[in-house]
């Protein structure tokens, strides 16, 4: 068969022919005709199975492999093709190849035997050898990779004594936490300011007419316990004068005069309380002058419904008692406002604590500062947190109570009992303690802090006081004016006192320590002035630098003098001190003695029971928590100690603050500080709890009513039982307000 210069080429390069290719994936080698085709490109058609099937599969082309030459077998002589069978779908060789033209259609012909001497399968080649520069390239990328490994292991045991140095000089800080997503908030409907009055204005204003509001409350509450001897003297054998006792009317129309004298004398109260739903202000006091009204009108047209013998007595007794509890309760709030703006006024620059929103660490902080009472006297004169819920509750109240009257009495078809279904449902449904929730924790609380030289700015500043906060205490919190003293100052070298004295002292001013008052009465002292100081840096090992007139002045601690290869006298053992080192050579050590107040461990540990947690935000080098646990034992585990750079923000002058004041303070030191914050706290757990058990009693008390009235048990629904049940739910206002200040 003629064979192409192609295959002659790739035959002599050792590369497999069309006939090897068709042995090696067991095919038969074609046979050849007996005379050469004219198209020297021809190929011959796929050779038949062992069933004398044309093969169908297509045989996919090798890889190249590298072996030697095949021998070829002489050539037989050539014969003549024979005709093969027609296959419909089938072509002689691959579509599309050059030379191949599609098989003729032919009639079939017979089955021919395979040649014996083919063999149709053949070995798979052997593994082919590997390539020695491959191995070679694996080899050197191994190693490379454990150099890799352990190319800094040399390095980092060099620098390890530095390591270690560091972190046992330089105090741990505290890192803040991701800010979470904020929760959109709907914005409260706020109601116009009162005026902002200044509080030396207002202790005036709360303080005219208080005696006058003492005897009126002493008066009232003698008429009160004269109407309870009126109506126990009705069931129980008590002295009465002839005409009472034998005229059931003259005791009705004498416990109706006595109510009135009684509403006379809290005639104030009693107008304002009606005033409320005008003013869109409706609270629990307003149901209780209602109630009074109610049973009022009850007790002087009693004799006219009823002729003859009188069924009841009216209920003037409760509802008197319940007037003079919201005349008392008055009273005890205006003596804590009294007291308050007092306290916020004894000072002409005192200092502020506002709740400051995502301050450190994504949490509200409280802060302390210095400015203007601007808002007080406008905060004080708001709504009080017990009045804030009654206002959304009583309306509801009031409502209800009309309802309940009239199922009660026209529902029933009695007419003549509908002033005393209001009257009744009225009374129970107004607390005793209405008034007492807030007025009597305002008053002790406000007393006790007005001794501390505290002033709490009314509700307002207490309204977001709940969950955990944190406390910035700054170095005069921890160490007032006083509490830190000079013990004494040692220089080094050739240079002078003076100028030892003046650049440490000017570097102190600068950083804004708390030593500024200790080392600027030395100045003084020595008669030396402050030096301009340029380049003011700040270290996170506990000191600063600035450079003055060419000079660079390190002052800080030993162990930043260590960090920064200041040499140290040799046997140097000063706990608490101040070094100065003038281009890097020891220039003066001040010895210095630190006091702490005996009441600031109590207050540090009132805040954390309180679940505020104080931050460190000092500029004293020397105020570190491990100082702080080691000499004075506070809790240091407990508290928090930012960065240098961020204790520097929170403690800076210029910051923004919120515009809610929630405390007035006049003392220095965390004591006052920490008793407003967790005062007033305790003093907003203390209102709510008390004004929803008012609510609930109130609930409770109109229901009950209700039904006593709607069966008309007149024997039942009586003035002691009724004051019985509202004494009940005036025991625990008495016992929550006591809980305020007892921390």
């Amino acid at each position: 068969m003629a064979r192409d210069k192609d295959d002659d080429q790739l035959y002599e390069e050792g590369e497999f022919s069309l006939e090897s290719i068709l042995k090696e994936f067991g095919g038969a080698a074609p046979s050849e005709p007996e005379e050469p085709s004219p198209d020297p490109e021809e190929i011959p058609a796929p050779p038949e199975d062992e069933e004398g099937d044309w093969r169908e599969d297509t045989i996919p082309f090798p890889k190249r492999l590298r072996q030697a030459p095949v021998q070829r077998e002489p050539e037989p002589p050539p014969q003549e093709p024979e005709e093969r069978p027609e296959r419909k779908g089938v072509l002689t060789a691959f579509p599309g190849a050059r030379g191949v033209q599609p098989e003729e259609r032919s009639e079939p012909r017979e089955e021919k035997t395979p040649s014996p001497e083919v063999p149709k399968v053949l070995d798979f080649p052997g593994q082919e050898p590997e390539n020695p520069v491959a191995a070679g390239l694996d080899s050197l990328r191994r190693r490379a990779d454990e150099f890799a490994d352990h190319m800094y292991e040399e390095a980092s045991a060099a620098v390890a004594s530095e390591v270690r140095k560091a972190e046992r000089l330089i105090p741990g800080v505290d890192e803040e936490e991701t800010p979470p997503v904020p929760r959109e908030r709907k914005p409260r409907r706020k109601r116009p300011p009162a005026p902002d009055i200044p509080p030396a204005e207002l202790a005036k204003r709360y303080g005219k007419g208080l005696k006058g509001a003492r005897g009126r409350c002493a008066l009232m509450f003698l008429l009160t316990i004269a109407l309870f001897y009126m109506t126990l003297a009705e069931s129980h054998p008590l002295p009465v004068p002839a005409v009472l006792a034998s005229n059931a009317v003259w005791r009705c129309y004498t416990l109706a005069g006595i109510q009135t004298l009684a509403v006379l004398l809290g005639f104030d109260v009693f107008v304002r309380a009606l005033a409320r739903p005008f003013q869109g202000r409706t609270g629990m006091d307003t149901v209780t002058a209602l109630a009074n009204l109610a049973v009022l009108a009850d007790a002087l047209t009693l004799p006219t419904v009823w002729e003859g013998i009188l069924p009841r007595l009216p209920l003037c007794a409760p509802a008197a008692l319940g007037l003079w509890c919201v005349l008392w309760g008055d009273l005890q709030k205006r003596l804590g406002q009294r007291m308050a703006c007092r306290t916020a006024a004894s000072a002409s620059e005192p200092y502020l604590v506002t709740r400051d929103e995502g301050k450190w660490n994504n949490r509200d902080t409280y802060a302390k500062w210095s400015g203007p009472t601007a808002g007080f006297g406008s905060q004080i004169q708001g709504l009080d947190g017990a009045e804030r819920i009654y206002r959304i509750i009583s309306p509801l109240i009031l409502i209800a109570c009309l309802l309940f009257a009239l199922m009660a009495s026209l529902g029933q078809g009695r007419p003549g009992d509908l002033l005393w279904s209001l009257g009744a449902i009225l009374c129970a449904a107004a607390p005793l303690a209405s008034t007492l929730c807030f007025g009597l924790p305002w008053r002790r609380l406000s007393a006790r802090l007005s001794k501390s030289g505290a002033a709490l700015a009314g509700w307002e500043g207490l309204t977001n006081t709940t969950g955990g906060t944190n406390l910035l205490l700054t170095d005069t919190d921890l160490f007032p004016p006083g509490s830190v003293k000079l013990n004494g100052v040692k220089i080094f070298g050739e240079v002078s006192i003076d100028k030892v004295i003046a650049v440490t002292a000017t570097v102190i001013r600068d950083s804004g320590s708390g030593l500024n008052k200790v080392f600027h009465d030395l100045l003084r002292s020595q008669g030396s002035v402050y030096r301009r100081g340029e380049k003011f840096t700040t270290y996170e090992g506990g000191g600063v630098s600035e450079v003055i007139r060419g000079e660079l002045v390190l002052v800080g601690s030993a162990p930043f003098m260590v960090l920064m290869d200041v040499p140290l006298p040799q046997g140097l053992n000063v706990k608490n001190a101040v070094f100065c080192a003038i281009n890097g050579e020891l220039a003066g050590i001040f010895a210095l003695n630190y006091t702490l107040s005996g009441a600031a461990p109590l207050a540090i540990d009132t805040l954390i029971r309180a679940h505020v947690t104080p931050v460190l935000a000092t500029r004293d080098f020397n105020l570190i928590p491990s100082m702080l646990r080691q000499r004075f034992k506070l809790p240091v585990e407990k508290m928090e100690f930012p960065s240098v750079e961020r204790r520097r923000e929170l403690s800076a002058e210029e910051q923004s603050h919120s515009d809610t004041l929630t405390a007035v303070l006049c003392r220095e030191g965390v004591g006052p500080y920490a008793e407003a914050v967790v005062g007033g706290r305790r003093l907003r757990t203390a209102v709510r709890l008390s004004a929803v058990l008012c609510c609930l009693g109130s609930i409770v008390g109109a229901l009950l009513a209700f039904y006593l009235t709607f069966v008309a048990a007149y024997n039942s629904l009586t003035a002691i039982n009724l004051t019985v049940f509202l004494l009940m739910w005036l025991v625990p206002a008495p016992l929550i307000s006591g809980w305020v200040n007892r921390y």
